[in-house]
Order: C-alpha cells, then structure tokens, then sequence
C-alpha cells in the first residue's frame, strides 16, 4: 500500500484521572533519557567514572530547559505579548511545545560547566562523550511537534504530506490540507548526524570538543534548510528567520573551533579530571 500522506494523532494529552500525559513532555523525558545513557557509555570508555555524566545531567537538564524557553519566547515574543499574544502565562506553559535548542545548548552548557567544575572533572571529553546522544535526543524529541502539529513547512502534495488539522494552519494557508513534515526531516537528519559523530570519533580519535563542534556544525546545516521550509510565524532579520541567521553564525563559529583545535591540540585528551593543587611544605603550591 502506497502512502497517500502522514496523518497526525488525534491527540497529544492523555488524562490518567487529575494527571494529564503529554507527548511532547514525555518525548523530551525520552530524548534526555537516552542522551544520559549514551553518554554515560562513552565516557565510561574514555577511562572516566561512571556515575560523572549523570551528575553532571542533573545540573544540565534544568538549564538547558530554561534556557530553551528563554530562548524561544525572546525570538517568538509576538507569540505572548503582541497585541494578539496569549499573555505571560502561556510563557511559562512549556508543556505548549516551544523549547529553542540554542538557548537550550547554551545554558545546558552553563549548567555543565558549573557542574564539572564542582566534580573536578574537564568539560571537554564530557561533551564530546554526550554529543552523540544529545543528537539522538534531539531526532526523539522532535516527534512532540508532531503531535502538537506544530513548525511544519510548506503545502505539499507528496506522498509523505503530513496532515494538520485546519485549526493549527497558519493564516493564509487554510486551504491546504498537506504539509512538509519538517518535524521528520529533521528528526531523520538528527539520526543521521548520530551516526556520523560516532563514526568521526572512532576513525579520527577527535578530543577537545570536536565531538561536541561536529555535532553543532551538523545540525547547523540541517538547521538551516529545514528552517527555510516552515511557514510559521517568525521574527526576521533583513528578510531571513531568526533560527537561520542563528545556524550560519553558529554553524561558522563550530567550523572555526574544528580548524583552530585540530591545529593547536591534536589527538584525544589522556586525562580528564582537571589539575589540584597541592601544597609543599614551603608553602608553595604545585599542580
């Protein structure tokens, strides 16, 4: 049977009594689930302790979900407090869909930072181990906007048209019935990125960070082609989204840090807890 277009759920909350079950909360869940695990692996094979990523996760996570939603009601702003915004409440109701991965990188990164130095342990080889599953996390998470049909592209007559219900078409594309399933192609592109990090980093030995600046590279260029399909509403900068003039300028940053840490510090890191201090009994200290 040939698919004739990719029908969305009927629902995206399931009520067990007073609790209501979100998809896209429990697929974010899933997605930070899965990073932990897989980067708990991979740093385990790169000689550190088991439970550091998890420690460091727990510091990460919370940060990084701020920082999302910072990120995504600062560049969608029109969204709560246009003259037609939904207000300050529906900010704060993150379970509406709307985390922005750049704030989330950024602040996650915060988060990291700060944890990593209380376990004395580099950031480092703690990011190029999480790369990998924060890629699988992001190709996971992307099915919540599937069932809150939302940040779909263009109209299209494809057998793989994803179906949306006439109350969340954007204006001027009521007719349609179809959609491009950016929520797919990107989730599929985010798989691809996964397998591409962990192939990079067994053939290359990559260390400092690289992991971590492929893997933004690569979804900076995934990025930027989905964010050119979507049709919703988005703030612009001299005629481009927002999220597009983001990935370049990331995109370029993540390329340079590849060039410039491949030169000054090659191979892998042999040691991944950070220096301490001793005294000698002069009272001098020596690391």
């Amino acid at each position: 049977m040939i698919l004739a277009s990719i029908p969305s759920p009927s629902q995206g909350v399931w009520n067990l009594g007073p609790l209501p079950l979100r998809a896209y909360a429990l697929l974010i869940i899933a997605g930070i689930l899965v990073a932990v695990w897989l980067g708990n692996r991979r740093y385990v094979e790169r000689g550190g302790t088991p439970s550091t990523v998890t420690d460091i996760a727990i510091w990460a996570v919370p940060f990084g979900i701020v920082g999302g939603r910072i990120y995504h009601v600062i560049t969608d702003n029109q969204l709560y407090f246009g003259p037609q915004g939904a207000g300050w409440v529906a900010a704060l109701r993150i379970w509406d869909g709307g985390l922005g991965i750049w704030g989330a990188v950024a602040f996650g990164a915060l988060g990291a930072w700060i944890a990593a130095r209380r376990a004395g342990v580099l950031l480092p080889p703690v990011a190029d181990a999480i790369a990998p599953g924060i890629a699988l996390a992001q190709a996971i998470g992307r099915w919540g906007n599937y069932f809150n049909q939302e940040l779909f592209g263009g109209p299209t007559d494809l057998p793989w048209g994803l179906e949306i219900d006439a109350i969340h078409r954007p204006a001027g594309y009521e007719q349609f019935a179809t959609f491009h399933p950016t929520f797919l192609y990107e989730s599929l592109w985010m798989i691809g990125v996964t397998l591409v990090l962990l192939w990079a980093d067994r053939r290359f030995q990559l260390g400092h960070g690289r992991v971590f600046a492929l893997y933004v590279l690569l979804y900076c260029c995934g990025r930027l082609w989905i964010e050119l399909m979507r049709v919703d509403t988005a703030n612009t900068i001299l005629g481009l989204r927002v999220n597009v003039w983001t990935s370049v300028l990331v995109g370029v940053g993540a390329l340079a840090y590849l060039v410039v840490s491949a030169r000054l510090r090659p191979g892998r890191e042999t040691v991944l807890t950070r220096a301490t201090e001793v005294a000698e009994p002069d009272g001098s200290a020596v690391r």
